[in-house]
């Protein structure tokens, strides 16, 4: 049983340096440097390896996918526990989305499609539905003198998403403003959305 369980472990292993040599590269040349020749470069393995972990590129897109939007959604869930009402625990949230894309810019391009394609999947990660559930209850909580549809809950949503991940892509793709406007743009947006939840 214990070598059963050594051996998973250096399954495990294998399969996190895979993916940590992956982000390397992309960290160090950008998303069309990867490939799956440049991964058992950079660990010192033949592709053959790689191959049994990841039948292809995609698969290990598709993994760093599901890593980002895990770091994300504990972001947000630490995030959202700083505060009480949920207006705070809004601004608090997309704050630290902002935060996130900055700190880990090619993930996010990755996860969103910025300036790289992004992963396809047939169906939405769990992880990432998890995020917009946290935030679509959030904005709910708001709205209890007038209870909301889901249509309303999913628009008011997408809103928020549009404009932050939008005012993140400007400034990933091409230098956007300084960040002090950023930072000003950024709350603006956000508090004036969440006045408008409430009219």
């Amino acid at each position: 049983m214990a070598s059963k369980d050594r051996i998973q472990r250096l399954k495990e292993d294998t399969r996190c340096n895979i993916l940590e040599a992956a982000l390397e590269i992309v960290n160090e040349d950008g998303w069309q440097a990867l490939s799956m020749r440049k991964i058992a470069d950079k660990i010192d393995y033949t592709a053959p390896i790689i191959y049994e972990y990841f039948s292809n590129k995609e698969g290990i897109l598709l993994e760093l996918t599901r890593k980002g939007n895990l770091m994300l959604l504990q972001e947000f869930r630490a995030a959202k526990a700083k505060h009480t009402l949920p207006e705070k625990q809004l601004e608090e949230m997309w704050i630290a989305y902002w935060n996130f894309a900055f700190i880990n810019q090619q993930l996010y391009k990755l996860m969103f499609g910025v300036d790289t394609n992004c992963c396809e999947t047939k169906t939405m990660l769990a992880e990432a539905v998890s995020i917009r559930k946290l935030v679509q209850d959030t904005i709910a909580e708001i709205m209890t003198s007038n209870p909301p549809s889901e249509e309303v809950i999913c628009r008011k949503y997408y809103t928020f998403w549009s404009i932050i991940h939008g005012l993140i892509s400007i400034n990933l793709v091409q230098k956007g403003t300084n960040e002090e406007m950023n930072q000003h743009i950024l709350k603006d947006a956000i508090k004036g959305i969440i006045r408008s939840i409430n009219d």
